[in-house]
């Protein structure tokens, strides 16, 4: 299998829907504080629409992170310590390194919507390549990896091609514009309606999550999260 070939093929996939501005249905909005010095109110917003990958729904999640998009990046991109911010998964160990861009990763989720969805687990093929502008996108599909079969421990989830773009925001380089698309494929006996209902305040959570976290882990130096490779 050429890891490498599908996840570059997954970052365009990825880019093409930050391009696409039409068909997006409004679900959620939640207000955030951004700021320290002079606090100010955005919005994070989940549309979603008709997913052309399986039968559900991808989403579309937009915020503001006081960080730099550089920063913001090698931040989401990097194994270590993902669980202690990240309150969606119990799980996110870095399997298999194939170059300084891309890494093979096993996750398992938490339970969420109150207990009705129980944990999955997945296997993911993670990239991050830098576009003009200084845009970042961390991609990220499913894929097979022998050495970590399916478990009857947990439903083997299915993540269609998903992740983050980040990008400056003009007006002041310190923020970022944060945008995660989500096409995740539960399996199992869930109803579809338990899903829609449970997956926009989730997707809300995990953003609010990497702000208080890159908030807490802001030194006096300026000194952020380092990841020397990108192409």
């Amino acid at each position: 299998m050429d890891y490498k070939a599908i996840a570059q093929q997954t970052a365009q996939e990825v880019l093409g829907y930050n391009q696409d501005t039409s068909g997006w249905k409004v679900v959620k909005t939640s207000l955030i504080i951004c700021g320290f010095l002079f606090p100010f109110e955005k919005k994070i917003t989940v549309s979603s629409k008709p997913s052309r990958k399986f039968h559900g729904n991808l989403y579309r999640v937009e915020g503001i992170i006081p960080e730099s998009a550089a920063k913001l990046s090698d931040f989401l991109y990097q194994t270590g310590g993902r669980v202690t911010w990240d309150k969606s998964l119990q799980v996110y160990d870095m399997v298999h390194r194939i170059d300084s861009d891309t890494f093979i990763c096993h996750t398992i989720t938490q339970s969420f919507a109150m207990g009705s969805i129980s944990p999955r687990d997945f296997i993911g093929l993670v990239y991050i390549k830098c576009y003009e502008g200084n845009m970042n996108i961390i991609s990220c599909t499913s894929v097979d990896f022998p050495e970590y079969p399916p478990s009857s421990n947990y439903i083997r989830g299915y993540n269609h091609p998903c992740g983050f773009v980040c990008s400056p925001m003009k007006e002041n380089l310190a923020y970022s514009k944060i945008v995660m698309f989500v096409q995740t494929e539960m399996r199992g006996k869930l109803s579809p309606a338990i899903i829609e209902k449970a997956m926009p305040s989730n997707l809300v959570n995990i953003i609010l999550n990497a702000k208080d976290a890159i908030k807490a882990h802001k030194t006096p130096s300026g000194r952020g999260f380092h990841h020397n490779s990108h192409s």
